[in-house]
């Protein structure tokens, strides 16, 4: 098998730094908008709880390095559900569905990338969750065909970056999943 050039540590840190910083800005971003918009409903809290989760879950997973991406997937899912009965419990205004689900399948496709990027050896294993979270994020695209969804940006980008995310893993991993493919199917 044949694997990509291993980073260095300061490109590693660079890399979580660049999206650490980002995550901090999308935060701010997300509080700015919650007062501009809905000062009411405080769906900003939430979604930065959940950037915090998915951050202490990437550097908790690092330090185990084991099965990484299934604790993101599922921690992803479990967010996305405890928002969306939030947002049951308070209304249903609906800002679960159309901001906080797309921004959940955003940070986990950014999570997969990073993991993807450090965890070098792991494509193969990461690609399969990838794909689960790819599935994940036609949600929101099926709920947009159904006019559940009213702010339709933010879930076409979260799939579109699902999309990229997963094009993007498999390019890295493309030799070892033929490998993969060739050994378990015996062609």
């Amino acid at each position: 098998m044949i694997y990509p050039k291993k980073l260095s540590s300061k490109k590693k840190d660079l890399i979580f730094k660049i999206f650490l910083i980002s995550s901090v800005v999308l935060g701010l971003l997300l509080i700015l908008i919650n007062k501009l918009t809905t000062p009411e409903v405080p769906w900003a809290a939430l979604s930065n709880a959940g950037i915090i989760y998915i951050w202490i879950t990437v550097f908790y997973s690092i330090r185990k390095n084991i099965n990484i991406a299934g604790h993101v997937l599922v921690q992803a899912i479990a967010i996305s559900l405890l928002t969306v009965f939030i947002d049951y419990k308070l209304g249903f205004e609906k800002w679960s569905i159309n901001i906080s689900v797309p921004i959940i399948i955003m940070i986990a496709n950014v999570t997969m990338l990073i993991l993807t990027i450090v965890s070098h050896k792991k494509f193969i294993k990461y690609a399969i969750y990838q794909l689960i979270i790819v599935l994940f994020s036609m949600i929101p695209v099926i709920l947009m065909s159904e006019n559940i969804i009213e702010n339709k940006v933010l879930s076409i980008i979260a799939s579109g970056i699902s999309i990229l995310n997963l094009i993007l893993t498999l390019s890295l991993c493309a030799k070892d999943v033929k490998a993969a493919i060739v050994r378990k199917f015996h062609i």
